[in-house]
């Protein structure tokens, strides 16, 4: 099947809307990125298992795009189909049991918990992501993480099948999950969390995004946390202690409020980044030999 029968097929399917050739800077925390090939809204649940299907009987490259917030797109863009959950977002609340569909992001989910006077989900209010892209990487943040309070998740498996993981089968550890080992479309989530007071739920929620705003550069394009925590060090520590905090490539800068994140002044480039996080790299590796890890995927081709 080539690329414009894939598109013609998918055209197709109720509740889907087909872009051609999207700037994937609109929908990335870092606002680089050039085009997706095809850009796919669905806005059902069935709407993205056909669609999943499709690309995969395409033998097309996918990308699963929720918030952006933790990705580097290429400038050049991406060769293939992007799957943006963004209209995912349905969600029910049961007793002590929440069942979000990924395309939420988890400030909302968090709110929605606070709401119904449920604790367990207030470290996530703060971390400029999607529920799917939590799942993904098992977020966390000030002493919680998803693998404290996912109980299943829904997937669709290449054949476009539906297919329910429980807490042993999603694998969830530090930074990774079973979505980085297979190839799932995740949809849905159920959260497990304890009842609590809904004042103090909302006043630790507070807490902790003023917390967040104070040592974090959260008034500039990033994508959060740039570089993953090493064994016995804290990159931002090292990176600190390396006298690299505001470095800059270009448009991409090594924040000067806190040494783990880059962030975009406003001109950055995709390859501005890249070049920025290998400048650190080196430096740290040189200095301590210590080998630093990207948190953030880096999407399409750079030099």
């Amino acid at each position: 099947m080539n690329k414009q029968d894939l598109i013609n097929k998918l055209e197709k399917i109720n509740n889907l809307e087909v872009i051609k050739n999207q700037s994937l800077s609109h929908y990335t925390s870092f606002e680089v990125g050039g085009p997706s090939d095809i850009f796919l809204i669905p806005n059902h649940i069935t709407a993205a298992q056909k669609s999943f299907e499709l690309i995969n009987q395409a033998e097309l490259p996918y990308l699963i795009l929720g918030a952006g917030s933790n990705l580097v797109v290429s400038d050049q863009g991406f060769r293939g189909a992007t799957i943006y959950t963004e209209q995912l977002n349905k969600i029910k609340v049961n007793d002590t049991t929440i069942t979000a569909q990924v395309g939420i992001s988890l400030a909302d989910l968090a709110e929605k918990a606070a709401e119904a006077g449920l604790t367990g989900l207030e470290f996530a209010s703060g971390i400029p992501g999607s529920l799917g892209g939590a799942l993904y990487m098992n977020a966390g943040a000030y002493g919680g993480e998803m693998k404290d309070v996912v109980s299943e998740i829904t997937v669709i498996n290449p054949q476009g099948q539906k297919e329910t993981l429980d807490r042993s089968e999603i694998n969830l550890g530090y930074r990774q999950s079973i979505l980085q080992e297979q190839p799932y479309l995740a949809v849905q989530a159920k959260i497990e969390l304890d009842r609590g007071v809904k004042e103090k739920i909302k006043s630790k929620i507070e807490e902790l995004t003023n917390k967040r705003w104070g040592k974090q550069p959260m008034e500039m394009p990033s994508a959060g946390s740039m570089f993953k925590r090493p064994e016995n060090h804290y990159a931002s520590a090292l990176i600190d202690e390396a006298g690299l905090k505001g470095t800059r490539v270009g448009g991409a800068q090594i924040s000067t409020k806190h040494a783990g994140f880059v962030v975009n002044l406003g001109s950055a480039t995709a390859q501005d980044i890249k070049q920025l996080v290998q400048v650190v790299q080196e430096k740290i590796y040189q200095e301590y030999e210590v080998k630093l890890e990207t948190e953030p995927r880096f999407i399409g081709d750079f030099k």
